[in-house]
């Protein structure tokens, strides 16, 4: 068998997989900022029509997977898996909207870089031979992050300047073993990375030295630099995690300010919709992956991608226990030419 591997975290995909349908659901602030063209639906209603948030987001992932297959021209039973997480205990976000599915799942828990490992790990599922197609999903809301993670919404407690906003959104991608593309070529699994941030409101100053350690990564075993991509996309740093980590390649000898985006500085006006540092949660990259960055491929926009999203590892245990902050980021290459 031909070892993929390309580096201690990055395999080369030998017929990599192609992005047969995508599809993101978004909310009212979504709604309102600059990417709002770029969602297939936008809901005013923070509950989806559902008693509680819970059950919203639960919809909002029924409703993405629907609208992709959809578009695919597929039906469910034609899924080998879906790979989905969430922000919630249990991912119960993912496990209950597939309930009525029939789809073999898996569920996957990277906090806010959860589309990124979905999609890492259906595309070598694919590649490897043990699926033809595979749906990549996660979702977050605003409103279950705050019960999660912080004060109940009622309470109305003020946030600091480097809070974010954690998205109401879902994404979903489809990719299957032939297609038009895009095409996955590469991946990087992150490492746990932690740098000892202890404040659960700061999460992108604890998640930049993930990403820095992924790309640094990705970067040595392809033999690549941020220039041979037509763009770089973190997840959810924020306006502090992308000073962060452009200062840490600036200490490295490298420039990433040319083509480097952040999926939470795009998703909202950060000034308009007082956003303080920006977007978070998975619903975060999902979402603007899932339109504005693969719609961009498909009209040629972009030739090459480089996806790379982060996550938090904490819980509200674990916070309260007085632990730091974790950090991962998982890289994805997508490209044009398979």
């Amino acid at each position: 068998m031909k070892n993929k591997h390309i580096g201690p975290q990055t395999v080369a995909l030998a017929a990599p997989p192609s992005v047969v349908a995508f599809s993101n659901i978004g909310g009212k602030m979504e709604s309102q900022g600059p990417l709002a063209s770029y969602f297939d639906e936008l809901c005013q209603d923070s509950f989806f029509g559902q008693k509680t948030w819970e059950k919203a987001e639960s919809t909002m992932q029924e409703k993405v997977l629907n609208r992709a297959l959809k578009k695919a021209g597929m039906d469910a039973s034609q899924l080998d898996y879906v790979l989905a997480g969430d922000l919630l205990n249990q991912c119960i976000g993912s496990s209950f909207s597939l309930r009525s599915f029939g789809i073999p799942f898996y569920g996957l828990y990277g906090a806010c870089s959860t589309m990124g490992e979905s999609l890492a790990l259906g595309a070598m599922l694919i590649d490897g031979g043990f699926a033809s197609f595979v749906a990549a999903m996660t979702s977050s809301h605003f409103c279950t992050a705050e019960r999660q993670y912080r004060m109940p919404v009622p309470y109305g407690s003020q946030r600091s300047p480097t809070a974010q906003w954690t998205a109401t959104a879902s994404g979903c991608t489809i990719l299957g073993h032939q297609g038009d593309g895009p095409y996955i070529t590469h991946v990087t699994c992150g490492k746990i990375v932690d740098m000892g941030i202890t404040d659960g409101n700061n999460m992108g100053a604890a998640m930049a030295p993930a990403a820095h350690d992924t790309l640094k990564a990705h970067f040595q075993a392809t033999h690549t630099s941020p220039q041979d991509y037509d763009l770089v996309v973190t997840g959810d740093l924020g306006a502090l995690g992308s000073e962060i980590l452009m200062d840490l390649f600036r200490k490295d000898g490298i420039d990433m300010t040319r083509n480097y985006q952040d999926c939470g500085m795009l998703l909202f006006d950060l000034q308009a919709q007082d956003m303080h540092a920006g977007a978070s949660g998975c619903g975060c990259s999902a979402s603007v992956l899932n339109g504005y960055l693969l719609r961009g491929m498909r009209e040629k926009r972009w030739q090459r991608l480089l996806f790379c999203p982060t996550g938090a590892l904490l819980s509200p245990t674990s916070s309260f226990q007085g632990e730091s902050v974790p950090g991962i980021c998982h890289a994805v290459t997508f490209s044009t030419e398979r």
